[in-house]
């Protein structure tokens, strides 16, 4: 629709103001009431007309320049007020707490060149760590391996678990619920897997892992089928929803389920858990604990078209680390913009960042991060170490560790958060970084697309089999990972940085690069000395995660497998 156009006139001042002072419709006071005076010859009176039209033209295309004159020293001096501040805010606001701010960039232009010109001898990655003794067995594994299935009890039905989140809090769920059938004495369907909104991945067991060889590693201890019977899906309408849900809180005791859950089996004769992470206790009796370990160093291997990519990578990974003889790091990167944007950690994008970061957090978590009451403070969040490193840091560090710019270097990750900008100075300091996008063709990678869990089992398998991995945030992958390596390896070659001491060495931008350098070795020694350090489970009041620190009942996994020296570990694990 057209929109009447209303042209404003400027009509001449009157010499008598009080002509028309008043439009209140009083026929007495009205202009029109009134004689308007002589102005002299028609002539007269539109020459002056023309002379004040000018005046109010040549008064307005002043004005005009004055305002882009006044606009561009506004914007002069909020610029300026702005680099004051930031140059001095100081001064005004007081001296910022140690490690609350992100200086990592400034402090890298200034050590840069220095780390360009050390020629000082490197860190062979064959010496990281002393090669440590494989994992010995401290108990008598024959009562525990022995201990099968008996042919004679009959088992007491079905049970259907709903394994949610990502790639291996799902694992958790799959290795629980083996030992919750095993608890139960119940038949164990194929555990599902739920569509979460923040993975956005429909896969299901079969598309990760491999699913015959699921069934035959665990048949000596507990029943597995791909499908509950006709019969029992009839009865249900054919909905798996309808199966009575039985509601388990985390982290259960092995008691809780003979107790509560076994009686409902044995009534219904299907239970369905869900969701089920994370819904059993770490401290299980040793036979119990030993089909968990079962489960998840034997049991689950990788599909064949995930376990065939996953063994090209690992080789072309091998390849391109000729240099360093075939040898590699391993670093686990979380600077995703969701992780980035979770963490509400400030960097280095102003404006667009922190718009960016407000928006990924509406979209994925609504107004979680705007209740009332909720502080964020993201200094704090930076000296307590819960900052995810940035590519630059990550770095900065390893640099300083004494790893030189010909380490071959594979970064498992998501997609960076602008990655063009944030991943330069990574490159500039390893020029040997590799990704799987790089090691893989697109078509290879073409049925991994859009599928993360996929994507994070091809990661998963290149990290395993790293000589050094490199973790920057923790969750659920270095978790698997640490404990995978070392029930492989003995001592996994793990770095593990304190994050609170990093924060701090990052933020003192006087450092030399000497200087550096030795902090830097501090934290590798540290982190290889808790690495080695045997788990002390006297003090603890909570028993730590089975899959970060494999136990004692792991190792008969080893011996169940006749693993008696160390062999290639590709095709057992992948």
């Amino acid at each position: 629709m057209k929109h009447k156009t209303h042209h404003h006139i400027t009509l001449p001042i009157p010499s008598n103001g009080a002509d028309y002072a008043s439009d209140s419709g009083n026929s007495s006071n009205s202009p029109r009431s009134r004689r308007r005076p002589s102005r002299g010859p028609r002539r007269f009176r539109s020459g002056k007309s023309r002379n004040q039209s000018s005046f109010w033209g040549l008064r307005t295309s002043a004005w005009r320049r004055h305002y882009w004159v006044l606009l561009v020293l506004a914007l002069l001096y909020v610029v300026g007020f702005v680099w004051f501040m930031g140059k001095y805010s100081s001064v005004f606001l007081g001296t910022p707490a140690p490690g609350s701010v992100y200086r990592s960039p400034l402090l890298f232009l200034k050590l840069w060149p220095w780390i360009q010109r050390d020629i000082s001898p490197a860190i062979e990655l064959s010496s990281v760590w002393s090669h440590s003794r494989m994992m010995t067995n401290e108990r008598h594994c024959a009562n525990i391996t022995n201990n099968g299935v008996s042919g004679s009890d009959a088992p007491n039905g079905y049970l259907i678990v709903e394994a949610n989140g990502g790639l291996n809090q799902q694992r958790t769920s799959i290795c629980n619920a083996v030992v919750v059938a095993r608890l139960l004495n119940a038949i164990l369907v194929i555990p599902r897997f739920d569509y979460h909104s923040v993975w956005k991945d429909p896969s299901q067991f079969g598309d990760i892992y491999d699913v015959d060889h699921f069934i035959e590693s665990l048949k000596d201890y507990v029943t597995v089928v791909k499908e509950l019977p006709t019969d029992l899906m009839e009865r249900y309408n054919n909905n798996i929803g309808n199966v009575p849900n039985v509601k388990v809180r985390a982290w259960a005791p092995a008691s809780f389920y003979l107790q509560d859950v076994h009686p409902i089996l044995l009534e219904n004769g299907v239970i369905r858990i869900a969701p089920f992470a994370n819904r059993l206790a770490n401290s299980i009796p040793p036979d119990i604990q030993f089909v968990r370990c079962l489960a998840n160093y034997q049991a689950l291997r990788f599909s064949a078209p995930i376990s065939t990519l996953a063994q090209k990578i690992v080789s072309r990974m091998i390849q391109k680390s000729s240099e360093t003889r075939g040898k590699y790091v391993a670093v686990h990167l979380r600077f995703e913009e969701d992780m980035v944007a979770f963490s509400c950690c400030i960097y280095d994008g102003g404006w667009m960042e922190k718009f960016e970061m407000d928006f990924t957090r509406r979209k994925g978590w609504k107004d979680k991060f705007t209740q009332r009451g909720r502080i964020i403070n993201p200094g704090l969040n930076r000296m307590n170490g819960r900052c995810p490193l940035t590519p630059l840091e990550v770095g900065m560090m390893l640099r300083g560790m004494g790893f030189s710019n010909n380490t071959s270097i594979y970064i498992a990750s998501g997609t960076i958060y602008n990655a063009k900008r944030n991943m330069a100075p990574l490159f500039q300091m390893f020029p040997l970084v590799q990704t799987k996008e790089y090691l893989a063709t697109q078509q290879e990678l073409s049925f991994y697309k859009d599928y993360s869990s996929r994507l994070a089992a091809l990661d998963y398998a290149v990290c395993l089999l790293s000589e050094v991995f490199v973790t920057t945030q923790g969750g659920n992958f270095p978790h698997f990972l640490m404990g995978h390596r070392r029930f492989l390896y003995g001592h996994g070659k793990t770095i593990k940085p304190d994050k609170r001491k990093l924060a701090l060495i990052l933020h003192d931008t006087s450092l030399s690069w000497e200087a550096f350098k030795e902090q830097m070795n501090l934290i590798l020694a540290e982190s290889d000395r808790e690495g080695k350090m045997e788990l002390q489970f006297k003090k603890a009041s909570k028993q730590p995660s089975i899959f970060e620190h494999p136990s004692q009942e792991c190792r008969c996994v080893k011996e169940l497998a006749n693993w008696t020296t160390r062999p290639d570990p590709i095709p057992w694990t992948l």
